[in-house]
């Protein structure tokens, strides 16, 4: 009865252990694919982190005061497979990021669609389009 008890345990243990796993978030049930923001700044930080990267653009708002936005993208390793390589994300230069801005309303924030660099390339980050960089 004892070692039975431990196993059950043991069992409820790996069960509870592997639900943050499952709640894994959509991206339209927090960001809005109906609306798209288009931030233009300095590449300033990136985080090629599971699950998702997350890269960060300065700029200035309407009073000329710097802010900086943050960008939600795919997971790492879909990138990578699709060839787009941590080191495409070249941190100082000037890039424009198209987004879905957050549904909640959070200023500064959006689901990246898109990474454009001045000298016209760009890293394209949405499911459908990744492979067709340009």
């Amino acid at each position: 009865m004892r070692k039975a008890r431990g196993v059950l345990l043991s069992v409820i243990a790996l069960i509870l252990a592997a639900v943050p796993v499952l709640a894994h978030h959509s991206v339209k049930a927090e960001y809005d694919d109906s609306k798209t923001v288009t931030v233009t700044g300095v590449l300033t930080r990136v985080l090629w982190v599971n699950p998702h990267i997350f890269w960060y653009v300065e700029t200035r708002d309407d009073t000329g005061k710097p802010v900086t936005w943050a960008f939600e993208g795919l997971p790492p390793g879909m990138l990578h497979r699709s060839g787009v390589g941590r080191d495409m994300l070249k941190i100082g230069e000037t890039v424009t990021t198209t987004a879905w801005p957050a549904k909640d309303g959070t200023k500064l924030m959006g689901f990246g669609k898109g990474i454009k660099y001045s000298d016209g390339h760009e890293i394209v980050m949405t499911v459908g389009a990744l492979g067709e960089q340009k």
